[in-house]
């Protein structure tokens, strides 16, 4: 494994993450993508879905069906797959932004070296939760500088204004008082996190985010009056390279904010997490956590 960590390290060999299916999404357990055994090798057929950048990564870390004749967390495995390799088709879902960063990705008769799992067979599960909670703290966890990022956008075009008025005025204050107590939250939790794999704070930090961040760019559009409902670049067609909303235009951040309460767990996940592993509360009743997938329904 050490092969893959410095060119993952130095971007030189970029990565996707092969997790949601067309029929499991929120509930990444009943994924349906298959990967037999055959001899030294596994053979995989399936398809995965919102699958960020998947056009430009040389690696996936894929999560796939090895036993369904066993309860749905207990029956998946995870490997490293070559996106390159035959039978992987990479197809662009583009956006409502015009951009095409999330991809469709279909697999016919994959054929992935044993080399090429992590952990045991049926341990996947396990994994995946290792990969989510650090994206979750890699999604809402940053450190910013005080008043970049986002809130230094709305800060920007409050200062540009000619004219000023005291709702407006209240409202950005309350965005950047938020905004500091999450960066100063997520400093302290980083803090926390240097003993090992992050807990349940990497979910309530990624959830404060995806809705504060909405409502940042909201702000943005109104502050900017008619001028926000100009889109800058007409919604032509790209495929970005890298994700994220560095340098981009406010009003393109604003549609592409809507993403953020649905990837890496949707904000209904992230609430669910924070109810059950934070607070004690109860968890939502699961009916088929006990059952063999290949009898539990689905979609």
């Amino acid at each position: 494994m050490a092969r893959y960590l410095r060119p993952m390290f130095t971007c030189e060999e970029i990565w996707c993450q092969l997790f949601s299916e067309p029929g499991a999404g929120s509930d990444v357990a009943g994924l349906a993508t298959r990967a037999e055994s055959d001899g030294d090798e596994w053979v995989v057929n399936g398809q995965k879905v919102w699958t960020t950048l998947a056009h430009t990564a040389k690696w996936g870390m894929l999560v796939a069906r090895t036993d369904p004749e066993v309860p749905k967390h207990r029956g998946m495995t995870y490997f490293i797959v070559d996106m390159e390799a035959p039978g992987v088709e990479v197809r662009p879902l583009r956006q409502m932004t015009g951009d095409a960063e999330f991809n469709e990705v279909f697999f016919t008769d994959v054929r992935v070296p044993d080399g090429q799992r992590l952990d045991a067979v049926g341990a996947g599960w396990r994994v995946a939760m290792t990969t989510l909670m650090n994206e979750r703290v890699a999604i809402g966890g940053g450190v910013a500088a005080r008043s970049a990022g986002p809130i230094g956008e709305l800060l920007e075009i409050w200062r540009g204004m000619d004219v000023h008025n005291a709702v407006d005025r209240d409202r950005v204050v309350r965005l950047w008082v938020e905004t500091e107590a999450a960066r100063l939250t997520n400093k302290r939790a980083r803090e926390t996190r240097r003993a090992g794999t992050p807990g349940p704070e990497g979910s309530v930090a990624k959830l404060a985010y995806a809705e504060l961040n909405q409502r940042i760019y909201e702000a943005c559009v109104d502050l900017l009056g008619m001028e926000g409902t100009i889109f800058p670049t007409r919604y032509e067609m790209r495929r970005p390279e890298r994700a994220g909303f560095a340098g981009e235009d406010p009003r393109w951040s604003f549609l592409r904010a809507r993403a953020n309460s649905i990837e890496g767990g949707t904000s209904e996940i992230m609430r669910n997490i924070l109810g059950e592993r934070v607070l004690g509360l109860p968890g939502d009743p699961r009916n088929d956590k006990d059952l063999p997938w290949s009898q539990v329904p689905r979609s």
